[in-house]
C-alpha cells in the first residue's frame, strides 16, 4: 500500500519502523526489537519533539511569526528544529559542544542554521557552556525564543502522544521491555509513560554512560559531582537532572563504556544492515550487558535515535577509533602487509639477464633483493648482500648471467597468512615472500614489509 502524497515534509514525521534484530542477540533468549528512528525526515527521533515544542510554543504566544529559534543542541535536536523553521518560516541558531561530530554541525548549516561551537570540558553554569551562550542570546536576540528541550515538557508530550501508541500497536501489545539510552529524558518519560499505563509491569530501561549522574542519581536519590567527567559517548548522559527525566518511570540504569558503545556502533551496520548511531551502540552494548534481566518469551523494543552518517569522521573511521584505544587490534596478514604498494608493479629480472643487468635494476629502484623469473616462472631470487660478497670474491661475475648465482626462489604465502607465519619464512638465507592476490597480481613482502606491520600494531 502507497503511502499519500504529504503537504510538505514535517507530515512524515513518526510512524517509523519496528525491525527485528537478529545477528547481534542470537545468545539473547528474548526478542529484540529496534525502533528505526533514522527514516523521520531528520534522520533521527527529535523530530517528533521539535515539531511538537514549536507548535505548542506557537499556540501560547511563546514563539511568534518570524522570529528566531535559538537551542542549545548536540544536532539532532537542532536538525528537527531547523526542517520545522525552514517550513514555518523561523530562523535559527545553534549552540552545541566540540565533542559533537562535524558532520552534526555540517548537516545543521546545510539547513541555513548558524551554530556556535562551545567547549564541553566546563560547567552548565559557566558563561562559554553551550547551555549559557544559548541562554544570552535569547536575551540579546529580538523576537527569539528558546525551546530548552531539556526543560521542557512538550519532548515528554510528543513521546507520549507518538512514539509510545506506535510501539504498543506495532508491538500488538506484546512489549516487555523499553531500552532508551537517556539524554534528555523526553524519549524515555514520554514513551515509557504510555507504555505503563498500557502495562504496568512493563519494564522500563536506560541506558547511561559514565561521566553521567543519571544511574547513581536513580540508585541514591544523589548527584554525585565527583563521577562526572568528558565523555565521548553522544547523544546520552548528562551532569544535571533534566525536567524530562522521570525517574519514578524508569526501572533501571545501565551504564556503558564509551568503548563498548563504539565497537557496538560498528557492528550494527555490518551484523544487522542498519546504519545507526552512537546511542544505538550503546543501547544494544547495553542489551548485551542486561541479558541476566530477558528470558524466553520477552519482546524487547531499543530505540535506534538517529544516523550513522553522522558519525562517519568518528566511530566509522578507523584512525579515530585507533587513536582512543578502541579498535580491537588484529594480527596483520599478508593482503595488509602489501598495502603501502599494492598499486606498483613487482619488479622481477630474467634468469638469462646478467648480475650487471639485476644490480642496475636494484639501484635504480632502491631494493636490496628482487625475484628471478623465466618467462612466467618464479625459478630464483637475488639479494644485494649475497651478490655484493660473490663479487668482492671475483668481479668478473658480473657478466655471468643471473641463472649462474641466483639463489632459491622466494616461498609463495596466500593473502590470509598471518605476519607472525611470514616472519618465520624470511631469514638471513631468504629476504621475502611473495603473495598473489584475488585479482591474481602477484606482489612482494620484504622485512620492511614487516617492520611496518609491526609498528601499525603499536599504534
Amino acid at each position: 500500500m502507497y503511502q499519500k502524497i504529504s503537504n510538505n515534509i514535517l507530515e512524515t514525521i513518526g510512524n517509523t519502523p519496528l525491525v527485528k534484530i537478529n545477528n547481534i542477540t542470537r545468545d539473547l533468549p528474548c526478542t529484540v526489537l529496534a525502533k528505526i528512528e533514522t527514516t523521520n525526515p531528520g534522520n533521527s527521533i527529535k523530530d517528533r519533539m521539535a515539531l511538537k515544542m514549536i507548535e505548542d510554543a506557537e499556540k501560547d504566544g511563546r514563539l511568534k511569526p518570524g522570529g528566531t529559534i535559538i537551542e542549545g543542541t548536540s544536532g539532532n535536536t537542532g536538525m528537527g528544529l531547523a526542517i520545522a523553521a525552514i517550513i514555518k518560516g523561523y530562523k535559527c541558531i545553534f549552540t552545541t559542544t566540540d565533542k559533537q561530530s562535524k558532520e552534526k554541525v555540517d548537516a545543521l548549516r546545510a539547513f541555513g542554521a548558524d551554530v556556535i561551537v562551545c567547549p564541553t570540558d566546563v560547567e552548565p553554569e559557566d558563561p562559554k557552556s553551550y547551555y549559557s551562550v544559548s541562554s544570552r542570546l535569547v536575551r540579546e536576540v529580538p523576537n527569539s525564543w528558546k525551546p530548552n528541550q531539556y526543560d521542557n515538557l512538550s519532548n515528554t508530550a510528543a513521546h507520549y502522544e507518538q512514539t509510545g501508541p506506535e510501539i504498543w500497536e506495532q508491538t500488538e501489545g506484546k512489549i516487555t521491555h523499553l531500552v532508551v539510552g537517556v539524554g534528555t529524558g523526553g524519549t524515555i518519560s514520554g514513551t515509557g509513560k504510555y507504555l505503563k499505563e498500557k502495562n504496568p509491569n512493563i519494564k522500563i530501561l536506560g541506558i547511561d554512560t559514565y561521566g553521567s549522574i543519571f544511574k547513581k542519581l536513580k540508585e541514591t536519590g544523589i548527584i554525585d559531582k565527583n563521577e562526572i567527567h568528558p565523555y565521548i559517548t553522544e547523544g546520552i548522559g548528562e551532569d544535571f537532572l533534566p525536567e524530562n527525566v522521570d525517574n519514578n518511570l524508569v526501572d533501571h540504569f545501565e551504564k556503558v563504556t564509551d568503548r563498548d558503545a563504539a565497537i557496538m556502533t560498528r557492528r550494527i551496520p555490518r551484523e544487522e544492515g542498519i546504519f545507526a548511531g552512537n546511542s544505538a551502540g550503546s543501547a544494544m552494548a547495553g542489551i548485551i550487558q542486561m541479558k541476566h534481566m530477558f528470558k524466553k518469551g520477552d519482546v524487547v523494543v531499543v530505540i535506534f535515535h538517529d544516523h550513522g552518517t553522522r558519525y562517519l569522521g568518528k566511530m566509522f573511521n578507523d584512525d579515530w577509533m585507533r587513536d582512543r584505544g578502541f579498535l580491537e587490534i588484529k594480527k596483520p596478514k599478508a593482503i595488509d602487509l602489501i598495502s603501502s604498494h599494492k598499486n606498483q608493479k613487482l619488479l622481477t629480472v630474467e634468469s638469462t639477464a646478467t648480475i650487471t643487468d639485476a644490480l642496475g635494476i636494484m639501484n635504480k629502484y632502491g631494493i636490496s633483493q628482487i625475484p628471478v623469473k623465466k618467462g612466467e616462472e618464479f625459478v630464483g631470487s637475488i639479494n644485494d648482500t649475497y651478490l655484493f660478497s660473490k663479487l668482492i670474491e671475483d668481479n668478473s661475475l658480473k657478466t655471468k648471467q643471473v641463472a649462474d648465482l641466483m639463489q632459491a626462489p622466494f616461498p609463495f604465502v596466500n593473502d590470509q597468512t598471518l605476519m607472525e607465519d611470514i616472519s618465520k619464512l624470511i631469514t638471513r638465507e631468504n629476504n621475502a615472500v611473495l603473495m598473489t592476490d584475488l585479482a591474481g597480481t602477484t606482489h612482494i613482502i620484504t622485512k620492511h614489509d614487516l617492520i611496518q606491520g609491526i609498528s601499525q600494531m603499536s599504534n
